[in-house]
């Protein structure tokens, strides 16, 4: 369903910047929302931002806003997310998920259909 990786490496100083992108398939951007999420080692899964098509708009954890970007390509069926400034507290597993129709609450609560292989983010002090 996806296909997830890094647009650079995974290791990154602080104050960096890193692209991730994921690849939906068997199922439209135009009726689904994508989101993004993170897990730290011993810390709760966090979701991060997610966007959403009708209408257009994103919605970012406190945590992210202002360095993060999310946005999506939907002739590439393929989300993304753009990362700058990162922080060591950035560390973390990142997955996407998706699901039909909108709802930041089910983004919230993790309530999500489909779900990525998660790909390692690692920042540097």
């Amino acid at each position: 369903r996806f296909s997830c990786r890094r647009l650079g490496g995974g290791l990154v100083q602080t104050g960096g910047s890193l692209k991730l992108s994921c690849a939906a398939s068997g199922f439209p951007l135009d009726n689904h929302f994508i989101g993004w999420y993170r897990q730290a080692p011993g810390k709760e899964r966090e979701g991060v931002s997610c966007i959403f098509s009708n209408p257009s708009s994103a919605y970012y954890a406190d945590s992210v806003k202002g360095r993060f970007t999310i946005s999506s390509d939907h002739a590439k069926n393929t989300v993304y997310l753009q990362m700058n400034n990162l922080e060591p507290e950035d560390t973390a597993v990142y997955y996407c998920a998706a699901r039909f129709g909108n709802g930041l609450g089910y983004f919230v609560g993790g309530d999500m259909d489909y779900w990525g292989k998660g790909t390692q983010v690692t920042v540097s002090s």
